[in-house]
C-alpha cells in the first residue's frame, strides 16, 4: 500500500551572497531558477505531485514566477529551518503519513535519490531518514561542504548518534568528514509531536530541523541513513557554488564524480 508523503521545500532565503537581484530561490542556473531544478526532479520521483514551498523573502514573486500547480506557506520570520517546517503544518492534510525535506539551494539532487529517501524511510522502523555525504577531504569543489554539520557514528555499531552544526562543533568533530546535506524523511505524526520540543540554544539562536535526529535517539529511536553523492549535496550560497552546478548540469554528472 502507498503511503501519503508530502514534499515540503524551504525556499524563504534571500540569497544574499549571490548578490544579483533575484530571490534566492530564482536565481538562474542554466538559465532556470534553480528551484526548477528540484521541482523536476521532485516531478520526476512520483511522490508528491503538489509540493508544499516555504516561501519568504519576495514571496508573491517567487509564487507568480513558479505559479498554481504548487501550494505555498510564508515564513516571515527566518527562524531557522524547524521553524520553517513548523509554518507548513497547517497547509499539510492529517492523512498524510510521510514528509520530506527539501532545500531550494540544491537544483543537482536527483530525482532517484528522493526515491531512495523515501524508501528507505518506509523498510525503516524509526521516525526519520536522512541522507549523508562522505568525503575525502574539504578541498577544492567540496569546500562548501565544510560548512555542513558532522554526523556522529558511536564505535559499537555505527549507528548514528547526533548531529552537531559547524558553528557548535569541537575541533575534534570538524575533522569527521560526513556531514549532513540536511535532506530528511519524516514520519508525520512523530513530526508534529516534536517540533515543539526544538530549542535555540545555539550559536545562532535558530530552530535547527536537525535537533530533531538527537530528539530521536534520546527516545531510543533508531535513525535509518543512505549516502549520497557529494555532488548532489552542493548547496547554492555563492557565485563560485553557482558554477559549480551550472556545470554538474550541463555535464550531468551529479552522481558519478566523486
Amino acid at each position: 500500500m502507498k503511503i501519503k508523503t508530502r514534499v515540503i521545500i524551504l525556499a524563504a532565503g534571500k540569497g544574499t551572497r549571490m548578490n544579483n537581484g533575484f530571490p534566492k530561490a530564482l536565481t538562474p542556473v542554466g538559465g532556470t531558477p534553480m528551484i526548477a531544478h528540484l521541482l523536476h526532479a521532485v516531478a520526476d520521483a512520483h511522490i508528491d505531485s503538489r509540493p508544499l514551498i516555504v516561501i519568504g523573502h519576495e514571496a508573491e514573486k517567487v509564487r507568480a514566477a513558479l505559479g498554481p500547480h504548487y501550494d505555498y506557506v510564508v515564513q516571515h520570520e527566518q527562524l531557522g529551518t524547524g521553524h520553517a517546517v513548523a509554518c507548513a503544518r497547517g497547509a499539510v492534510s492529517a492523512d498524510t503519513e510521510a514528509i520530506v525535506v527539501l532545500y531550494a539551494d540544491h537544483p543537482t539532487l536527483r530525482s532517484s535519490t528522493i526515491t531512495r529517501l523515501v524508501r528507505l524511510h518506509r523498510e525503516s522502523a524509526g521516525p526519520l531518514a536522512l541522507m549523508t555525504v562522505t568525503v575525502p577531504d574539504f578541498n577544492e569543489w567540496r569546500a562548501p561542504l565544510y560548512d555542513f554539520g558532522r554526523i556522529i557514528r558511536n564505535e559499537r555499531d555505527a549507528h548514528i548518534t547526533d548531529i552537531v552544526e559547524r558553528r557548535d562543533a569541537t575541533p575534534e568533530q570538524l575533522n569527521i568528514r560526513e556531514v549532513n546535506p540536511s535532506f530528511f524523511c519524516f514520519r508525520a505524526a512523530w513530526l508534529w509531536d516534536h517540533l515543539p520540543q526544538l530549542k535555540q540554544d545555539n550559536t545562532a539562536h535558530e530552530f535547527y530541523l536537525t535537533d530533531l535526529v538527537h530528539i530521536a535517539i534520546q527516545n531510543g529511536q533508531s535513525v535509518a541513513s543512505i549516502g549520497i553523492s557529494p555532488l548532489e549535496s552542493i548547496g547554492i550560497n555563492t557565485p563560485a557554488q553557482l558554477a559549480l552546478a551550472e556545470q554538474l548540469l550541463e555535464h550531468g554528472d551529479a552522481s558519478d564524480k566523486q
